[in-house]
């Protein structure tokens, strides 16, 4: 299937203070501009632009952090907008790619498209004290706790984004059947590896900190892992599987982290 040419153009490139530069992939978040962003992330990697510093991906857009001292704002504009024509080469040979099986992400291959997705099978144990909103998510969905665990389970989610704290992926994916408003009084404490629903998205929180999200289980995998490089366990473009765990496994699965420093 030929992908549809996307024209970039001057006013897609807004600027973010001095040493920032926004380029806009799309305006309503979708699959197709999804893979824009990412297939734009793929360029930067690939193409060499000397005032690079850095780039972060977002729902709809890129932040690429340049060095002025090395090329000004309009220069930079001028060989992006280079570099974002070239794209829809990538983006195109991109579209047949879905999801790879599990395995090492090789997202950004130097003069290539985007690989397939690196899927990331999450264990999860819900309820009881790590899930103290799930019965409050079946209630509101008109669903029995059981049905809300399969659903739940039975979705792939799709990384759009890491944000809010570190690690923290924005999943999309989550079905209507358990979409679930958030809470009315955020907690002021939700531990490391709490599985969440918060409107129509699901995530996970990396590290404990305080939060507004339906509490509904909680995973024995670290996602935030300062020591290593990248510090993330997980990344745009990466796809989530959950999988339900009963809390002895949970506990064996804590303890073998430990031992393992993971």
């Amino acid at each position: 299937m030929t992908a549809n040419i996307y024209t970039w153009t001057e006013d897609m490139l807004t600027p973010l203070g001095e040493q920032a530069i926004v380029i806009r992939c799309g305006d309503v978040l979708s699959e197709e501009v999804h893979q824009r962003v990412m297939t734009v992330c793929a360029l930067l990697e690939n193409r060499s632009l000397i005032s690079l510093v850095e780039w972060v991906p977002s729902y709809l857009s890129v932040t690429l952090f340049y060095d002025p001292s090395r090329l000004s704002y309009e220069e930079t504009c001028r060989l992006l907008l280079q570099f974002l024509h070239q794209s829809n080469h990538l983006h195109q040979q991109s579209q047949p790619n879905r999801y790879s099986q599990p395995g090492k992400s090789e997202a950004m291959e130097t003069g290539s498209a985007p690989s397939a997705s690196r899927i990331v099978t999450i264990p999860v144990c819900y309820g009881g004290a790590f899930g103290p909103d799930l019965e409050h998510v079946a209630e509101e969905n008109q669903l029995t706790i059981e049905e809300v665990i399969a659903i739940h389970t039975s979705a792939d989610y799709l990384v759009h984004m890491i944000g809010f704290a570190p690690g923290f992926p924005y999943l999309g994916g989550l079905c209507e059947r358990i979409a679930t408003a958030r809470r009315a009084t955020p907690r002021l404490r939700v531990e490391a590896g709490t599985v969440g629903i918060g409107g129509s998205q699901t995530g996970i929180y990396p590290v404990t900190s305080p939060g507004g999200w339906q509490c509904i289980g909680r995973t024995p995998v670290r996602l935030f892992r300062p020591e290593e490089n990248p510090p993330s366990l997980l990344g745009a473009g990466d796809v989530v599987r959950f999988q339900s765990i009963t809390m002895q496994q949970y506990t064996e699965l804590a303890r073998k982290g430990e031992n393992d420093g993971v």
